[in-house]
C-alpha cells in the first residue's frame, strides 16, 4: 500500500499522539497510573450535577431529545447556542457580535486545524505563509496541525526571575519581528503548557500589531475567560474583528462533548463552516443543547467564577505546596509562576538528562507527565538547553493522586542529579 505525505504526517508520533495515546492506554490497562500527563479536567460534582439534571430535563421532553439525537445542525453549529451565547457576550462585554460572528467546530483541536490552514500555507499568488506564535513555549497540539512544512514559527520568551524557585515567560517584542509571510499570530490564554496569562498590556501590543499588518490575533481561550475563567489573576476579555476568540465547553467539565467555539468577522467564519460541512458535514450538537440554558441564563459564567475557577486555584495552591516541600533545596529547580489553567511547568536548570529521559524514568514509575520538548513548535533553536529541561504537570485529578507524583517525581530528578555532580551551579536566564 503507498500512502500520501498526508498519511505519512499524521501517522508519525506526533507529541499530541504520544499523549493521548499515553491517557488512553492508562485509562484502559491494568496497571494503576497517576495521570498528569493531559489536560482532562477533574471530575468536579457542583458542574456534573447541574449538567446531569439538564440532561433529564432534555430527555423528558421529547421535541428536545429528538432534536438531540436526531437531526443535523448546520456546518456553523447548533442555531440556538450560537444566538444565546451572542446575547450573553454583548449584554456581558458590549462586544456588538451577531450569529454570524460564531461557528462550533467538534473541539477546539479541530477548530485550530482548519483556523491556521486557512490562514497560512501557500496562497494564490503562491506566497508561503506561517502562524507566529510570539511566546513559546506553547500547545503542543498546534505543532502537527499545518498541512504544509514549515508553517508554524515561534519566538524565545523573555525569563524573568521572581525568586528562588519561580519565574515567569515574557513576550520578547524586541525578538518579535513581523513580515510578509505572517499570516497570523496566536497566543494560548492562560496558555497550555506553563499557565500563564498574558497581561493585558501584552495582548494590547500584540493587538496592535496585528492591526499594523492587518492579520488576525487568534486568542486560544481554552481555560480563559469567559468560560471556564481558570485565570487566577486580574485580566480584561477583549474582543473585536482583529481577534479571532477560541473557546471551549471541555475544561468547563464537557471534554467528551467536543465542542470549540471560534468568533470572528463573519467572512471567516464562512469559510471555517465551509471547511466544517466538508470534514465533519456538521458538528455534533449535544454539548451546546446541553449548555443553551445555562448560556441564555448566564449562569455558564456564575458557575464558572464562583465555583469552577475557586475549585481548580485550591487545588494549584495544594499542588505547589506539595511541589516545594517534596523539591527543598537539594536541586536546581523553578516553577513557572502559576497564574491559570491546570498545569505546573516545571524547569530543572542544568538537568543531566533530557526532559524525555525524565518523562520515562516516570513513566516506569507509574506517573504520567508531558515532556515539555513538545511544546516549542516552529523554534529552530534545537540547541537552546531550556526546551529539553521542562516538565508539565497537570494538578486536576484527586489531591492525593497529585501529591503521589510530585514526591515520586522529585525523588526522580534529584536522583538525576545525584548521579551527574558536574552540574552547573545557578539559573540562566536567557
Amino acid at each position: 500500500m503507498k500512502l500520501t505525505e498526508f498519511a505519512t504526517q499524521f501517522s508519525a508520533q506526533a507529541g499530541i499522539n504520544s499523549l493521548m495515546e499515553d491517557l488512553g492506554k492508562a485509562m484502559a490497562g491494568d496497571q494503576p497510573m497517576i495521570m498528569m500527563g493531559g489536560g482532562n479536567p477533574g471530575h468536579f460534582a457542583p458542574v456534573q450535577e447541574r449538567l446531569r439534571a439538564e440532561l433529564q430535563g432534555i430527555t423528558e421532553q421529547p421535541e428536545a431529545f429528538a432534536r438531540l439525537i436526531g437531526q443535523y445542525d448546520a456546518p456553523q453549529g447548533e442555531a440556538r447556542f450560537i444566538e444565546a451565547l451572542v446575547d450573553l457576550l454583548n449584554r456581558t462585554y458590549q462586544w456588538d457580535l451577531t450569529p454570524a460572528h460564531i461557528a462550533l467546530t467538534n473541539g477546539s483541536q479541530a477548530a485550530f486545524f482548519m483556523l491556521f490552514n486557512l490562514l497560512a500555507g501557500k496562497t494564490l499568488e503562491g506566497q508561503q505563509r506561517q502562524i507566529l506564535f510570539p511566546l513559546a513555549p506553547e500547545y503542543l497540539g498546534y505543532a502537527d496541525a499545518g498541512l504544509t512544512p514549515n508553517l508554524f514559527r515561534s519566538v524565545r520568551p523573555q525569563i524573568e526571575q521572581l525568586d528562588a524557585h519561580t519565574f515567569k515567560y515574557r513576550v520578547d517584542f524586541d525578538r518579535l519581528q513581523l513580515d510578509e509571510s505572517v499570516g497570523a499570530l496566536c497566543v494560548s490564554r492562560p496558555t497550555n503548557p506553563t499557565g500563564n496569562v498574558l497581561t493585558d498590556d501584552e495582548i494590547h501590543q500584540l493587538h496592535a500589531l496585528a492591526k499594523t499588518w492587518d492579520i488576525p490575533l487568534i486568542i486560544d481561550g481554552a481555560y480563559g475567560s469567559p468560560f471556564p475563567e481558570l485565570i487566577y489573576t486580574q485580566v480584561e476579555p477583549f474582543w473585536d474583528e482583529q481577534i479571532i476568540l477560541c473557546l471551549s465547553l471541555s475544561k468547563l467539565g464537557l471534554p467528551a462533548a467536543r465542542t470549540g467555539i471560534v468568533i470572528a468577522r463573519p467572512e471567516l467564519i464562512r469559510a471555517l463552516s465551509g471547511a466544517n460541512a466538508i470534514l465533519n458535514l456538521a458538528t455534533g450538537s449535544f454539548g451546546p443543547q446541553l449548555m443553551e440554558g445555562l448560556v441564555r441564563s448566564g449562569e455558564i459564567l456564575t458557575l464558572s467564577r464562583e465555583q469552577v475557577k475557586p475549585w481548580y486555584e485550591a487545588k494549584m495552591h495544594q499542588a505547589v505546596a506539595v511541589l516545594k516541600d517534596a523539591m527543598g533545596e537539594d536541586c536546581p529547580w523553578m516553577l513557572h509562576q502559576p497564574e491559570g489553567a491546570m498545569f505546573l511547568w516545571l524547569w530543572f536548570p542544568g538537568l543531566p538528562i533530557t526532559s524525555q529521559e525524565l518523562y520515562l524514568r516516570l513513566k516506569a514509575r507509574g506517573v504520567l507527565v508531558v515532556s515539555g520538548h513538545y511544546f516549542f513548535p516552529g523554534l529552530p533553536d534545537e540547541s537552546w538547553p531550556h526546551r529539553h529541561e521542562c516538565l508539565r504537570v497537570t494538578y486536576s485529578q484527586e489531591p492525593e493522586q497529585v501529591a503521589q507524583g510530585l514526591r515520586i517525581l522529585a525523588e526522580e530528578v534529584k536522583r538525576a542529579y545525584a548521579q551527574a555532580p558536574s552540574v552547573r551551579d545557578g539559573v540562566a536566564l536567557a
